[in-house]
Parts: structure tokens; sequence; C-alpha cells
């Protein structure tokens, strides 16, 4: 029950806090999304060096499978 409460009142504060400073609310979105999209790019360019990397070895060792499966059993 507290946590209701807790939770309408949370509720009720956020809305009249972004209702009387809603412009530095837009000010702070504006400088916030910049931000975040560099470093989403670097985090989306790391996982695709990391996917690379994966890619190639994998390939290297199905080729070190094929090569292992090609010489004759003694």
């Amino acid at each position: 029950m507290g946590a209701l409460i807790g939770g309408i009142i949370a509720v009720i504060l956020g809305v009249w806090g972004l209702a009387v400073w809603w412009h530095l609310f837009v000010k702070a979105l504006a400088a916030a999304v910049p931000f975040l999209l560099l470093i989403g790019g670097v985090i989306a360019i790391a996982a695709g060096i990391s996917d690379i990397k994966d890619k190639m070895e994998e390939k290297k060792e199905k080729k070190e499978e094929e090569k292992k499966e090609e010489k004759p059993a003694q």
C-alpha cells in the first residue's frame, strides 16, 4: 500500500515538475539526444566488429575441421 501511495505522489510531482520546468526538460532532452546517439553508434560499431571477428573465427575453425577430416585416420 505504501508503494502505491508513493508511486501516485511521484507521478503527481513528476507531472508538476514537467509543467513548471518544461523549457529545462526540452533543453536537457536536446542535449541528451546527440550524446545518446553517439553512445549508441559506438556500441553498434563494437557489436559489428565483434560479429565480424566471430564469423572469421568460425570460418577458421571450419577450415581446420575440414583439414582434419581430409587426413586419413592412421
